[in-house]
């Protein structure tokens, strides 16, 4: 955590940001790309990812849950980790402690996704940068399901 204070400080004390293009990213990932495996993904309703998860879906994304913990969330079988998915997966979209992050990160590199998107309040620059080296658009600390409702001029639903 000190450390992600240390690099937000750094980039603001230099005058940049986390993220200079994020703006096109999300529109390249949100126009681009149509199957996400959500990591972290919950089967109770009441949870962030099973909510974007379930949005997802709606929308016409191919959602893949990523977890543990359940067979099923929203309707579509999920997977353990990245590694057991058997189709191409394009977004590795991420709901898990910015701590948790790196690991993930290298799953979505090893299995050749296009993208990674950190949810709301996970930002881990390390992470991101190994993922940006490895060729993958990266957003950090924004809603998937609120920047869709944006595009889709729905922002009266957020």
């Amino acid at each position: 955590m000190i450390r992600c204070v240390m690099i937000h400080y750094e980039l603001f004390t230099r005058g940049e940001t986390l993220q200079d293009n994020v703006g096109a990213d999300i529109e390249k990932i949100l126009t681009s790309y149509r199957t996400v495996a959500v990591v972290g993904a919950s089967p109770n309703p009441d949870r962030p990812s099973h909510r974007v998860a379930d949005f997802l879906k709606k929308e016409g994304f191919r959602v893949i849950p990523v977890t543990p913990n359940a067979d099923k969330v929203v309707g579509e079988k999920a997977y353990p980790d990245l590694a057991s998915i058997p189709v191409p997966v394009e977004v590795v979209d991420i709901f898990r402690r910015p701590e948790d992050v790196p690991p993930i990160v290298q799953e979505a590199i090893a299995i050749g996704a296009k993208a990674v998107w950190m949810q709301e309040g996970i930002i881990n620059e390390e992470a991101a940068a190994r993922a940006r080296k490895a060729g993958l658009t990266v957003v950090m600390d924004h809603c998937m399901k609120k920047e869709l409702l944006r595009k889709l001029g729905r922002e009266n639903e957020i």
